[in-house]
């Protein structure tokens, strides 16, 4: 099927048809334009030099937050002092070390320069949100992704210190749950939110998700532990 090119209207084509998950290429990543996006269950996923594509996979690989699974040693580094938690303390930082930090088998980023400013902006609005990791004054670990309704979809996370991205994830689960979401999207398959119990679900049942937890208001502005 084509694929459909986007306007300056903040509308999308159906998700149903999306060929390979491609949804559609082109518009921008304006803040308003990233919400829509995110509503529909949609996100974008480009490379350098490329237009703006945006996705809506087949299987949408969530972890359900009452399942979530954590192992014998983590909860031994969870009951330690090594490592401390915030929120949305260093928002710039966090995202820029996602799009800088050199990961196995993975050549360049796709979290370009623009997309850092846009996500930047989603989170001066109260949208977008980080998570550090600290052992004692450097932060050693930590994601961000993008909170509406109670839904939550997970962009990136990074590390310079074993399991500081695991610790940054079961807390911020730990967050969620007990702030009444179910799930946190972390879109595509992952090995390493894998090992956590997150599993694929097709398209038609994450969309069901979404729409039950896009009817509760949004837990806008600054988060805190």
């Amino acid at each position: 099927m084509p694929i459909y090119l986007l306007t300056d209207n903040l509308i999308f084509p159906p998700i149903n048809g999306a060929e390979d998950g491609i949804v559609a290429i082109g518009g921008d990543l304006s803040v308003e334009r990233l919400l829509v996006a995110y509503k529909s269950g949609i996100f974008p996923w480009y490379s350098e030099n490329e237009p703006i594509v945006w996705h809506a996979p087949e299987q949408r690989f969530v972890l359900m937050l009452s399942q979530i699974h954590i192992s014998k040693s983590m909860h031994r580094v969870l009951n330690s002092n090594k490592f401390k938690i915030t929120f949305d303390e260093n928002f710039e930082f966090v995202i820029n070390q996602c799009a800088n930090i050199t990961r196995k088998d993975q050549q360049g980023t796709w979290i370009l320069p623009e997309m850092i400013n846009a996500y930047t902006e989603l989170h001066k609005k109260g949208y977008a949100h980080s998570v550090e990791i600290w052992k004692e004054d450097t932060i050693v670990g930590g994601l961000y992704g993008v909170s509406i309704g109670r839904c939550f979809f997970a962009e990136s996370m990074f590390h310079t210190e074993s399991n500081a991205s695991k610790f940054a994830l079961i807390k911020l689960s730990a967050f969620l749950k007990q702030h009444n979401f179910t799930f946190l999207d972390a879109q595509v398959f992952s090995e390493h939110v894998a090992t956590m119990g997150a599993h694929e679900i097709p398209r038609n049942e994450f969309m069901n998700l979404l729409k039950d937890e896009l009817n509760y208001p949004s837990l806008i502005g600054k988060w805190s532990v």
